[in-house]
């Protein structure tokens, strides 16, 4: 577990308009930054980024929170690792308690892996010996001479213990180098994990080594080795050269996938900088979502034209619906693949094949047309179901007339035809999957007795909550001229109790506290207070001055909660509590005049101020 000091001295370090802006186009307006939201698709600036009290806020998707709620969004990632991310970025070494990441330091291990990267080049430039002579032979006829292999890093992994006993020799201990993947254990000690393979690092997003792919240089399988995922290493969540392409994806406005590490170094070293590849794994929505992050109009994917590059063609599919970007794939002639062609061809020619890139659906149906003789009536309805079986993926998407109507055309059927058959898929791939699921939980009773109560507001209560949320919000960013209200703000009735306990907590800190302290200590009493107090709108659309605001908002909430009063005192008066002209009914109803009194003094306020 995370130490809370450890999150705190994270969220200090972290710049939350640097961060924000790495990948939005910001304007200042007054105090604050406003952008288009970078997690749906809008032409019109609404997503507001507040660097006092290091909150953000998207008023068109409803998203918002604080660092680790955008680190959340836009990497994928769940909260202990939001952290992790994070804290690596600030070169912060977290202290973890408990034995859930029990293991090496993960500055350690980028330490680890990059002595084992210069360990590997070294013995790729300098040792002789089959071994290192096939490496250089191999990579010179890929076109990458010693200046490349310098550039990129390359190696050369002799095995044989070699890289265990360097490590060692360099202060990591054998937990450091398993951790790592670098090693294997056994009965005999360690042995190392790469042995006879051309070395190909994986850098992070920051350009820190964190992995490695190995090539073999003679028919032992298989072809690429990877590294495992590990604490610093994730296959579905990295690409390779992304950290040397991440800006050129930004001037582009596109980015290139590709199939080898070879064909993105080939690119890159042609001019081609915006190409990355996926490590020994299929595309996932997590590499689409991250290169979104900087290329804003499409991606191309650059397949095979065999069976392999077919199936991933038909796995990206699924991504359609889910990026706003464009994708779509480029077929070089002749079975070449990029580094092949920019070798025969050059970057010029290549850079037409990637302006004359198809879409993506199209490729897939023509491949899977090219299987069956659409004159034959059998093959036909074949076809159809085999193309409806690939559009179950979009289902729900509103993509999916269109593609449905492609596929109508192309096997001469109606529409409703095609729609019947891929909801017919689409059931049958349903039913396969439920029957092997496990049984889902049915909800907690605490969840539904959340549910419920929110549910169960009235109007009144739910137009209440709002102006508690905004009240809170203010507070966040404005807590100082609140103080003063803070004997009223105390005997306020609340919608929600976690409104109640964070103003508190607010009101509590000490004269001066910055606005992220004032936002940690309402953390300190709800987990979800950033997501929270990042939802209100009146500061950031309201000219009302500042004052007003707040005079506004408490006065709001004084005449809920006198309101509320006065309902009490109506009810034990109904109920006859006090007993008949008792002293104490009188005192109810004084009491009763007095607050209807307030209540006319706020109504009258109020007009003048809206």
């Amino acid at each position: 577990m995370i130490t809370d000091e450890d999150k705190e001295k994270v969220r200090q370090a972290t710049d939350l308009l640097q961060l924000v802006s790495e990948t939005v186009e910001l304007r200042q307006r007054g105090h604050d930054f406003w952008g288009c939201c970078p997690f749906h698709h809008e032409k019109s600036p609404s997503f507001h980024v507040i660097p006092s009290s290091g909150l953000w806020k998207c008023f068109g998707c409803g998203a918002g929170g604080d660092v680790f709620a955008y680190v959340m969004r836009r990497e994928s990632l769940d909260f202990a690792d939001s952290v992790r991310y994070l804290a690596d970025r600030a070169g912060i070494e977290l202290t973890e308690e408990g034995s859930a990441r029990r293991g090496p330091r993960r500055n350690r291990l980028v330490e680890c892996v990059s002595a084992a990267r210069d360990y590997y080049s070294l013995t790729l430039m300098r040792d002789r010996g089959e071994g290192p002579g096939a490496a250089r032979r191999y990579l010179a006829g890929r076109g990458f001479g010693s200046a490349v292999c310098r550039r990129w890093h390359l190696g050369f992994a002799p095995g044989r213990g070699r890289l265990v006993s360097h490590l060692r020799n360099k202060g990591f201990s054998d937990e450091e180098i398993l951790a790592a993947d670098l090693a294997l254990g056994g009965r005999g000690g360690l042995r190392d994990r790469f042995f006879d393979r051309a070395m190909f690092p994986i850098d992070d997003e920051q350009g820190r080594p964190i992995g490695f792919g190995g090539r073999v240089l003679t028919d032992a399988k298989p072809k690429y080795l990877n590294t495992k995922d590990t604490a610093i290493f994730r296959k579905g969540k990295h690409l390779f050269a992304f950290d040397r392409a991440k800006n050129a994806m930004v001037s582009e406005d596109s980015a290139i996938v590709c199939e080898g590490y070879t064909d993105v170094i080939s690119m890159h070293e042609a001019g081609i900088e915006n190409s990355v590849a996926a490590l020994g794994t299929a595309l996932t929505l997590d590499h689409v979502k991250m290169i979104g992050r900087f290329a804003r109009r499409r991606i191309i994917c650059m397949f095979d034209g065999d069976e392999a590059g077919q199936r991933a063609a038909e796995r990206t599919v699924q991504f359609m619906d889910k990026t706003p970007l464009e994708i779509l794939c480029v077929v070089l002639p002749k079975g070449q693949d990029p580094a092949e062609f920019l070798a025969s061809s050059g970057a010029d020619a290549l850079r037409r094949e990637l302006d004359a890139a198809r879409p993506l659906m199209a490729f897939v149906f023509e491949k899977h047309l090219a299987l069956f003789d659409l004159t034959v009536p059998g093959q036909r309805i074949a076809a159809l179901d085999d193309l409806s079986r690939l559009l179950v993926p979009l289902k729900d998407s509103i993509l999916l007339d269109g593609f449905a109507t492609q596929v109508a055309g192309l096997v001469g059927t109606s529409v409703d035809e095609v729609m019947r058959r891929i909801r017919r898929e689409a059931e049958r791939a349903e039913a396969r999957s439920e029957a092997a699921s496990e049984p889902q939980p049915s909800p907690s009773v605490a969840a539904t007795a959340t549910v419920a109560t929110q549910v169960q507001l009235s109007d009144e209560e739910r137009r209440q909550l709002l102006i508690e949320r905004e009240l809170i919000s203010l507070m966040a960013t404005s807590i100082e001229p609140i103080r003063s209200q803070g004997d009223r703000i105390v005997t306020f009735s609340w919608v929600d109790p976690r409104d109640e306990a964070m103003a508190w907590a607010m009101l509590a800190t000490v004269s001066g506290t910055p606005p992220q302290g004032v936002v940690s200590a309402a953390q300190g009493v709800v987990p979800e207070a950033a997501e929270i107090l990042a939802s209100g709108t009146l500061d950031a659309t309201s000219d009302m001055p500042a004052a007003s605001k707040i005079d506004f908002l408490v006065d709001m909430m004084d005449l809920w909660t006198s309101r509320l009063r006065v309902r009490g005192i109506k009810a034990r008066l109904s109920a006859g509590v006090t007993g008949p002209a008792s002293e104490g009914e009188r005192a109810l109803f004084e009491e009763a005049t007095e607050v209807q009194r307030h209540i006319n003094e706020l109504v009258g306020r109020l007009p003048k101020r809206v």
